[in-house]
């Protein structure tokens, strides 16, 4: 780190030369375009990572459309047949009394998945244009958004594992609905815009931020 009076340069890999597999993380010359440990093309940056990024989360917008019209779970009981949609099932739940259970539905099935929306829409816009928030801010919001995504399967968990277990014929059946295809598909356009978001952008914006 050199200090400049007012700003400070950190010593990065790219400014002293060299570059990072991003497979196994051998450190290489600049020059190099093949990891001698794993054999993975090598690149300082990744520049088709925002478009990839782009592609992913308006694919998952798109497919998060139909799992809020459409219902999530379809059950019949002695006969009479009941669609919940994600909200209406949480409605549901709140008037019986289950306020634990519907906070715990609405978290992991409308504003996580809204928030990562937000998330991710703002550190592909934040990278290419001044921001607010510090490099590190954004870092973090990064690492957020990749540990929350393991949770974003939770509906579509519960209603697989009540059509396995509750089929009692006449009685009562349960059987997921079109939405439950839908979120699932959602939620994995989601993640992969996270995972195709190159992080080493950040550190990019935020140089030229303090620059």
């Amino acid at each position: 780190m050199e200090d400049t009076g007012r700003t400070q340069e950190y010593l990065t890999a790219r400014r002293a030369g060299l570059v990072g597999c991003t497979q196994c993380g051998a450190v290489h010359p600049w020059a190099a375009r093949e990891c001698r440990r794993c054999g993975a093309a090598l690149a300082s940056r990744d520049e088709t990572s925002l478009q990839r990024v782009w592609a992913w989360l308006f694919a998952g917008m798109i497919a998060y459309i139909p799992a809020n019209l459409y219902p999530m779970l379809v059950t019949n009981q002695f006969g009479k047949h009941h669609e919940a949609t994600i909200v209406g099932g949480v409605i549901e739940l709140a008037e019986h009394g289950s306020w634990g259970v519907a906070i715990i539905v609405f978290t992991a099935s409308v504003l996580i998945p809204i928030s990562k929306f937000i998330a991710i829409g703002y550190l592909a816009v934040s990278v290419r244009s001044a921001s607010a928030m510090s490099g590190h801010g954004r870092q973090l919001l990064y690492e957020i958004v990749e540990f929350i995504g393991r949770w974003s399967m939770i509906d579509v968990f519960v209603v697989a594992i009540l059509s396995a277990l509750v089929q009692l014929k006449f009685v009562v059946t349960v059987n997921p609905g079109v939405a439950a295809v839908s979120f699932a598909l959602s939620v994995a356009f989601t993640m992969l815009a996270a995972q195709n978001f190159d992080p080493r952008l950040i550190w990019d914006a935020y140089e030229a931020d303090t620059h």
